[in-house]
Formats: structure tokens, C-alpha cells, sequence
């Protein structure tokens, strides 16, 4: 039986105050992933492990028709809670893994999954099956948090150093250069590009923000007057797009390909 991530219900990770950083960040992700869709009016979407489905309340907002994919009956408990107190057209929602998606070949134009992956204990086969029910002219949106970003590299280095060097504790119980206990896999960019390329023709990776989790970034963000703060996070998102390797989270886009592997 498959107990991966049934029980959570996102409580432990839904930000309720964000620095000028955090704030950032998330605002970046979503918006590069749910532009990178395309969807409009007439598109159909399916948001894979959609959580409490605010992204995919979002694509539904623009016209299109949206499937939220989720195996966690209290996040999709959630997610209608949520929907029901909003207007205008709302997504269908199924429960669902991702490695098993039912859904017929080629059923949407566009299919994301993010910031969920590093959750999946097959994320091979779960991207083979996001291009298999994606049509062939369609793409496949994953966004994931880089654990080899600048900051990670950064925390990781002066932790060294002070347990090394000047022996002493590192600066923070939960290290955030280390992947949680509720993920299976630690991705950075090497990771994501090659496990993607098995079932897609890739056709961007795009890094989004740079610095986010640095020791006292966000300290540092928060306490700058908003103008300043917010000019020097756009430029760290700046240098974020143009060295995606080094980025807070990277946002994969490509189309299927079409083998045995993805069709059924």
C-alpha cells in the first residue's frame, strides 16, 4: 500500500509571512510556470499533484479547462473548500498519482507539476506519464527547488566551516542545502534535465531567484526599506535566469516524446 504523502495537508509549508525574498520567489514560480502553459480560453490543463489547487484555480481563471491530479483526499478536501468560496469557473479535480495518471494519450494541451516532484518515489515514470496524456504539440511545465542553488552552496560552505574549522554547530537545525525527510529525491540541474529528457524534447530551463535561504538574506531583505529590498531581490532574479544552475528553483519546459515508453 502507497502511503507516500496521504496525511499531509500543506499546513507546515503554506507561507503566512513573507520577506520581500520569500515573496518574490513564490510569485516568480508561479507565474513562469502557469505563462509557460499558454493557457487561454479553450486549452485544457491538468495540475499534477495540485495540492490545495491554487494553481489550479489560477489556469482556470485564464479560460482554460483545468484537471487538478491529487492522491491526498485532505488536500483535495482542501482545494474544494477553497474553490467553493470563489467565483467564476472552477477546475474538476481526481485523485490520482502522478506515475499512474487516468487519463487517455494526449487528453490536455499543457500539464505542470510544481514544486511537488521531489515528493514522488518514481519521478521517472511520473514525467513519462505527463507526456503521455500531454499531445504530442503540447508541453510539460516542471518546477522544482535547485538544492546545488547559490544558497544552498553557500550554507553548506559555512557550515563546513564552522564545524571544521572552529567547531562549532552549525547555524540552524534544519539545514536548507538538505533535502527534507518527506522527499525522495534531491534535485539540482543536471538531475531534472536528465530524468525529463527520457520522455521530452526539452525547449527551456529557466532559473527563478537567486539567494533565497542564504544565511541572513532574508533578515537582511526584511529589514531594508520595501524599494530597496525589492530592487536588489530583482536583481538576484536577474542573475537567477541567466545562471539557472545556480537558481532557487528551476522551471523545465518541453514537449513529448512519443515511444513506448509514453504511450499505453
Amino acid at each position: 500500500m502507497r502511503v507516500v504523502d496521504l496525511d499531509r495537508d500543506m499546513s507546515d509549508v503554506i507561507p503566512t509571512g513573507l520577506t520581500p525574498d520569500s515573496e518574490f520567489l513564490f510569485d516568480q514560480m508561479t507565474q513562469i510556470t502557469l505563462d509557460s502553459t499558454g493557457a487561454r480560453p479553450g486549452t485544457r490543463v491538468l495540475d499534477v499533484a495540485s495540492g490545495v489547487g491554487q494553481d489550479s484555480l489560477a489556469l482556470a481563471a485564464r479560460g482554460a479547462s483545468v484537471i487538478g491530479a491529487e492522491p491526498s483526499q485532505r488536500m483535495t478536501g482542501m482545494a474544494q473548500l477553497f474553490v467553493a468560496e470563489r467565483e467564476g469557473p472552477h477546475p474538476l479535480w481526481v485523485r490520482g498519482w502522478a506515475d499512474d495518471l487516468p487519463f487517455k494519450e494526449g487528453s490536455f494541451d499543457a500539464c505542470i507539476c510544481k514544486g511537488a516532484m521531489d515528493h514522488f518515489d518514481s519521478p521517472e515514470r511520473a514525467i513519462a506519464e505527463m507526456a503521455r496524456v500531454t499531445r504530442e504539440d503540447g508541453v510539460v511545465v516542471l518546477a522544482i527547488a535547485n538544492f546545488e542553488s547559490l544558497a544552498c552552496r553557500a550554507g553548506r560552505a559555512l557550515d563546513d566551516f564552522r564545524q571544521d574549522v572552529l567547531r562549532l554547530k552549525p547555524l540552524r537545525e534544519r539545514r536548507g542545502y538538505d533535502a527534507p525527510s518527506d522527499h525522495f529525491t534531491r534535485y539540482e540541474i543536471d538531475l531534472i534535465r536528465e530524468q525529463a529528457s527520457a520522455s521530452l524534447r526539452i525547449q527551456s530551463i529557466e532559473g527563478v531567484s537567486l539567494g533565497w535561504g542564504m544565511p541572513g538574506w532574508s533578515k537582511t531583505m526584511a529589514r531594508l526599506p520595501k524599494n530597496v529590498a525589492d530592487g536588489a531581490v530583482r536583481t538576484m532574479g536577474r542573475l537567477g535566469r541567466l545562471w539557472p544552475q545556480l537558481s532557487d528553483v528551476i522551471v523545465l519546459v518541453g514537449k513529448p516524446r512519443r515511444s513506448a515508453s509514453t504511450s499505453r
